[in-house]
């Protein structure tokens, strides 16, 4: 397994992401994008999720792919970034013909951060708006950090963000992940080192190793409350997965999740992770083929997770620090 030219989901080829952020509101809107529809699932394992369209990316559903993922800020507002996308794929032509019609198919989740100093007395919902914005700058290269839906992510303890990595098997398929870190857990051990530690890829979140001593029986402190945490995140590859494939490697996918957020899938987080392909490229041998997948997805998406805190950056009004100064 190697890093990516990019080390970004969009070192798939086919793929792209938009990105975009209102700093007074201080939330933004992401979206991951297909030159041609993808075939998709989720796996759900917090207990506050915000979604739109996820019920039909089960494996007994009949809508088999979808024109775009959108995570963005904004809790239940925030859903509406995805009505945004939806608007730009339709004048585009994007999606399954109904008669002389078009219908996108665009699911999406959410995070909670309406409570990060941002300001929220709007008059019009501006995720709609979020959304078209973020399409329109759909690209291979896109910014980490505190950018799109990542822009007023928090942790237990340091500001969160956006984050991406990606890796290449020895069986060619790539596999990439995209995620918005805005945990109830930390990132980091009591020593300062990223739980994902074990699975950097040369310095890409610091180098800074794990180390010790630290605890990791200790008992977290409860430091939001109730639906205001989630992390969601996006694993794609081009190996050709149907649905339920992709499932269960959403699902594999979660334990990358656990190795980088201590702790993770608790009853305040509503933390998810979609799981596309782009089919592009044959499974050589399907056993074997799909347990790497799962495997390379969840190393891929504790490094993202690290990445998004680590590429953090200070602005005015933050309620907690960046992990990087």
């Amino acid at each position: 397994m190697k890093q990516g030219a990019l080390n970004l989901i969009t070192d798939i080829p086919g793929l792209r992401v938009g990105n975009a952020r209102d700093d007074v509101l201080r939330s933004g809107t992401t979206v991951l994008l297909g030159d041609r529809p993808l075939t998709a699932s989720v796996s759900i394992m917090g207990g506050a999720p915000g979604t739109r369209e996820t019920a039909l990316l089960a494996p007994d559903k009949l809508v088999g792919h979808v024109d775009a993922l959108v995570l963005s800020g904004g809790s239940a507002y925030g859903l509406d970034a995805c009505q945004g996308v939806t608007d730009r794929l339709r004048a585009a032509g994007r999606g399954f013909a109904v008669g002389p019609l078009t219908v996108p198919i665009v699911p999406g989740a959410i995070v909670f951060d309406l409570l990060n100093g941002g300001d929220k007395g709007w008059s019009e919902n501006p995720y709609p708006a979020l959304g078209r914005a973020a399409y329109d700058a759909a690209a291979r290269d896109f910014a980490l950090g505190s950018e799109g839906a990542g822009t007023g992510a928090m942790t237990h303890q340091w500001k969160g963000g956006l984050g991406s990595a990606s890796a290449v098997l020895e069986c060619g398929a790539t596999v990439g992940a995209l995620v918005v870190v805005n945990a109830l857990g930390s990132v980091t051990a009591p020593s300062g080192q990223f739980w994902a530690a074990p699975w950097e890829m040369g310095t890409e979140f610091g180098g800074r190793g794990l180390g010790g001593p630290f605890d990791a029986q200790a008992e977290p402190v409860l430091a939001k409350r109730l639906g205001e945490a989630t992390t969601i995140a996006i694993v794609a590859t081009d190996a050709a997965l149907d649905k339920a494939g992709l499932q269960r490697m959403a699902t594999a996918a979660h334990d990358g999740m656990a190795r980088a957020i201590h702790p993770s899938h608790t009853p305040f987080d509503g933390d998810l992770v979609f799981a596309v392909s782009t089919g592009a490229r044959a499974l050589s041998d399907p056993p074997a083929d799909a347990f790497l997948l799962g495997h390379a997805s969840a190393c891929v998406l504790a490094r993202a997770i690290a990445r998004g805190v680590y590429a953090a950056s200070p602005r005015p009004g933050d309620l907690q620090p960046c992990v990087n100064g």
